[in-house]
């Protein structure tokens, strides 16, 4: 192992994560914090005089304490910064490298059926409906809507241009509802340039909860309940999966294929309810 720095490496890490990664702010503020909780654990000791067997005592201490799905992704989190400092010199060896991430439960993403994503989309406000209607129009993350400036989107062409993580652009498509949901919008917010609803990602998140509430939805509903809605409906459609998976912005396909499972399950759930034999 190398001499100890007293340079703490965490101000670097972040500049790493937000300017090479192209992580969110939501992102980020989650992997300091995870570094954050190891760093109380530590006390006094420097990152790089932590070895296996300290991070093994740390993962086990989270057991009881966490679920499975939190304690994966505090070791995540771990695991990335100390790639980060193995290939910034700062370490010979990871001592992350071992760990393994405990096995998480399977769990299919949460969606709406298209009569309450209807019933969301009813919002009397102008600048509210034009984000959930952007939201399950297009899919996209609620930190690529909080991106979104006002040269990202063409409504005469019907698209929008997205920065998704990794900091890779795509375009997607805008639907007609959404077309008019935003062209309401602008004429209400004029076509300054600039961001084009500068919103933070909580008064998103706030938007969605109480318009679903409005809307007399009373599972937990989220912008991303919504992206998982545009998903399985489009999935639905008879959509094919590699183009979702373009739309989405997924780099794996297999991150793609849990909205088959989604669409499978809803179907035999209809099934159960509709046919007289089941």
């Amino acid at each position: 192992m190398k001499s100890e720095s007293k340079i703490d490496p965490i101000p670097s890490f972040a500049d790493h994560l937000k300017f090479e990664k192209g992580y969110s702010r939501h992102t980020l503020k989650n992997y300091l914090a995870d570094l954050q909780h190891l760093k109380t654990f530590l006390g006094e000791r420097n990152w790089t005089s932590v070895d296996s067997k300290t991070l093994r005592s740390y993962v086990a201490s989270l057991f009881g304490c966490l679920q499975a799905s939190s304690i994966a992704r505090r070791l995540s989190s771990v695991r990335t910064f100390y790639r980060y400092l193995l290939r910034q010199g700062v370490i010979e060896t990871s001592p992350a490298e071992g760990l393994t991430l405990p096995k998480l439960p399977k769990k299919l993403p949460r969606f709406l059926v298209q009569e309450e994503a209807g019933r969301m989309m009813e919002s009397e406000k102008v600048r509210d409906r034009a984000v959930l209607e952007l939201l399950y129009g297009t899919g996209i993350r609620v930190a690529e809507l909080t991106g979104l400036h006002t040269g990202n989107v063409s409504l005469d062409d019907g698209w929008v241009k997205v920065r998704g993580k990794g900091n890779k652009e795509r375009v997607v498509p805008l639907g007609g509802k959404a077309r008019e949901a935003l062209q309401a919008f602008l004429k209400e917010r004029g076509t300054a340039p600039g961001l084009l609803f500068g919103l933070t990602e909580r008064t998103i998140q706030r938007i969605v909860k109480k318009r679903a509430l409005g809307a007399g939805i009373i599972k937990r509903t989220t912008p991303h309940t919504l992206r998982h809605s545009y998903a399985t409906h489009l999935l639905e459609a008879g959509a094919d999966l590699r183009g979702i998976q373009e739309l989405l912005g997924h780099s794996n396909l297999s991150t793609t294929q849990k909205y088959t499972q989604v669409s499978l399950q809803h179907l035999m759930d209809v099934y159960d309810k509709a046919h007289p034999k089941a």
